[in-house]
């Protein structure tokens, strides 16, 4: 089970800590209207993902006997993972350029969450896969692997807003450059690990 939990942690952190539409919204919203607003954000994908989650679990259902099928799923995985760590590794830091970004909202951030493609991809290649692994291990392993991956996720975006809000320059500065150093190192070898699980389920392996 702590298997399970270590990788919703790492993964989670990673999703939170890498710049993109929702990580923009918690910053501008935290330098336009405080913390708090940006900690509404920061809340969004506990709202957006269940039923994306409970979607891509069905799917995973109905392919759970197509183990060749869940194999390239997995190998997916791994590689969409490997694309994320060199998102990480490849961070220069975070501009906001507050004269370009509209007020947002709690709302606006669902909206922004649910139109965003990488919660879909994540869940389909990543999050199911790993899910219906876990099932086979114990009940406890799930859970222990969502509650690792959204209270990171969403808890380093409630950290990062409230760093933004006492330190404005934060996201330029090298204690963030070494965070996602470390979390793209960190993807890297857990995609190995995906393609694995990968290979073993198509027979190579």
């Amino acid at each position: 089970m702590s298997d399970f939990l270590v990788t919703g942690v790492i993964l989670g952190l990673a999703a939170g800590f890498s710049p993109g539409p929702l990580l923009t919204l918690v910053i501008s919203e935290t330098l336009r209207a405080g913390i708090r607003s940006g900690v509404k954000v920061a809340l969004a994908p506990i709202i957006t993902d269940l039923p994306i989650i409970i979607l891509t679990l069905l799917l995973s259902a109905q392919l759970s006997r197509f183990h060749h099928i869940l194999g390239g799923i997995s190998i997916l995985g791994g590689c969409f993972v490997v694309f994320l760590g060199i998102q990480c590794l490849r961070t220069k830091g975070v501009q906001i350029d507050l004269k370009t970004v509209k007020t947002r909202s709690l709302a606006k951030g669902v909206i922004v969450n649910i139109l965003s493609p990488h919660p879909y991809i994540f869940w389909f290649s990543v999050g199911a896969p790993v899910v219906t692994k876990a099932m086979g291990e114990n009940v406890f392993a799930p859970a222990a692997f969502i509650a690792g991956f959204y209270v990171c996720l969403v808890g380093s975006k409630i950290l990062l807003a409230f760093l933004v809000g006492r330190w404005r320059g934060f996201l330029a500065g090298r204690g963030y450059l070494y965070i996602m150093r470390f979390l793209g190192f960190a993807l890297c070898v857990l995609a190995v690990y995906l393609f694995r699980d990968g290979l073993n389920l198509i027979g190579i392996l």
